[in-house]
C-alpha cells in the first residue's frame, strides 16, 4: 500500500474536520437558531457540495486561490510558494467540499435542543457565547460527533476535489484517493484492491459508528 499517502489523507482529515468543528459550528447554531429570513439561501450555499460535481468545486477553488487571484497572489507573496498544488490548498479545498457533511448534522443537533432550556440560561443571566457552550453544545454532543466522524471519513476518500487543487506531488499531494487511480492506470490492480478494501472497511466502521451514536441519542441526522 502507498503508506505515505494514506499518512497524507489521515493528516488533511484531521486537520480538515479540526477546522470545520471550529467554523461549523458556528454557522450551523445560525441557521438552526436564527430568526432571520433568509436562512435558506445560507443553507443552499452550505448543500450546493452534495450536488455539483466534485471537478467543479475543484476548478472555481483552483481559479480562486491560483497565482493569478489575489488570494493566490497574496499568499505566493508571503510564503514564497503557491497555494495550489500544496497541503495548504488540499486543506482549503477539503473544508469547502465537507462543509454540509459538518454544519447539516450540526445544526439538526442544535435545532432539536429544547429551547425553553436555552431561554432559562438567558433568564438566569448567562450570556449568548456561555449558553452555546454550557447548555446547547453539551445537549448537541451527539450531533456534532456524527458530523465530526463524517466530515473526517468524507475528506479520506475525496478525489476530484484534491485532484484539481493539489495534483499528484508523492509526499506533497497526493492522496490515498489519487493512488488507487494511478495504481488502476499502472494496472496494478491488486495494490489498488488492497487500499480499496482498507477504504471500504474504514466506510463501514464509519458509518456504523455514526448510526450507533444517532440511535444512542434516540435522533436521526441526515448523513448526506
Amino acid at each position: 500500500m502507498d503508506w505515505p499517502a494514506i499518512a497524507l489523507s489521515l493528516r488533511l482529515a484531521a486537520a480538515t474536520t479540526t477546522v470545520l468543528i471550529v467554523l461549523g459550528m458556528p454557522l450551523a447554531a445560525w441557521l438552526a437558531l436564527s430568526p432571520r429570513r433568509g436562512r435558506w439561501v445560507v443553507d443552499a450555499i452550505v448543500a450546493l457540495p452534495l450536488v455539483i460535481p466534485p471537478t467543479v468545486l475543484g476548478f472555481y477553488v483552483l481559479v480562486s486561490l491560483g497565482p493569478r487571484s489575489p488570494i493566490g497572489h497574496a499568499y505566493e507573496a508571503l510564503v514564497g510558494g503557491p497555494l495550489v498544488f500544496s497541503f495548504e490548498g488540499l486543506l482549503i479545498a477539503s473544508v469547502f467540499y465537507s462543509l454540509p457533511f459538518a454544519v447539516q448534522p450540526f445544526a439538526a443537533a442544535f435545532a432539536a435542543v429544547d429551547r425553553s432550556l436555552i431561554e432559562a440560561a438567558w433568564c438566569l443571566g448567562a450570556s449568548r457565547a456561555k449558553t452555546f457552550f454550557r447548555v446547547i453544545v453539551p445537549l448537541a454532543r451527539p450531533g456534532i460527533i456524527a458530523g465530526a466522524v463524517l466530515s473526517f471519513a468524507h475528506t479520506i476518500g475525496e478525489f476530484g476535489v484534491v485532484l484539481m487543487v493539489g495534483g499528484n506531488l508523492p509526499g506533497r499531494t497526493r492522496t490515498v484517493s489519487v493512488s488507487i487511480y494511478d495504481d488502476v492506470q499502472a494496472l496494478d490492480y491488486a495494490r489498488a484492491g488492497r487500499t480499496a478494501a482498507l477504504l471500504l472497511v474504514f466506510s463501514f466502521v464509519v458509518l456504523a459508528t455514526t448510526y450507533r451514536v444517532q440511535r444512542r441519542a434516540g435522533r436521526t441526522w441526515p448523513v448526506a
